[in-house]
């Protein structure tokens, strides 16, 4: 009965590939690589996201309030003046720091006592008007999202008027007539906002160096 050989191996079939063995300084090195790049673009996401927002916010204010109407209607001729003068937006006000004056053409103040908010309207008590001739109304505002709002308007009195005038602008305001600087809400909240993704990138960045 014959044996069956089991043909011999040699010993070069049974060698295997040497294996590469990567320093960890090496690998430690290359997550770190990794890592800088991922904060990298982390960073720079992030600020093009906060300009986008910043440039994007400052659009929209400059687009918000704007006057729509006003009691007398602004380049109107009248003959006698109405019991107040008001100007109406195209949205909310703020109840803070409202202004509103009419000034006649002998350069006196023409409006009484303190103007008034309401909703989208401010208005101020005026009366009995003085000298045939132009009238400036002059108003500044808080729009809903604080952002300050400013401009004239101008009626023409046709008849002369009774009426008292008071003193010239600026004659009688006191230190509580001072008005806040007008700074609007978004530009804090952008800064706050820029102030954090920035401290965030740096941190990111530095961890990014020590590991």
């Amino acid at each position: 009965m014959e044996r069956c050989q089991t043909p011999a191996v040699s010993g070069r079939s049974r060698q295997t590939s040497p294996q590469v063995v990567v320093p960890n300084e090496v690998v430690a090195e290359i997550n770190r690589s990794a890592r800088r790049r991922l904060a990298r673009r982390f960073a720079v996401t992030l600020v093009a996201g906060l300009f986008a927002l910043i440039f994007g916010a400052t659009g929209i204010a400059n687009a918000h309030s704007g006057a729509v109407s006003s009691v007398p209607e602004d380049g109107s001729s009248i003959e006698a003046g109405p019991a107040r003068a008001s100007i109406t937006f195209n949205e909310e006000l703020q109840q803070t720091f409202p202004s509103l004056t009419v000034v006649g053409p002998d350069g006196r103040l023409w409006s009484k006592g303190k103007p008034v908010v309401e909703g989208r309207t401010v208005s101020v008590e005026v009366g009995e008007l003085g000298p045939v001739g132009e009238y400036t109304m002059a108003f500044r505002v808080t729009s809903a999202d604080g952002h300050p709002v400013s401009g004239t308007r101008t009626f023409t009195l046709t008849k002369e008027g009774t009426g008292t005038p008071g003193a010239k602008p600026g004659e009688d305001e006191g230190s509580d007539g001072e008005e806040s600087g007008g700074v609007p809400v978004w530009v804090f909240v952008a800064g706050g906002v820029v102030l954090f993704g920035v401290g965030l990138a740096v941190a990111l960045l530095g961890t990014g160096r020590k590991k």
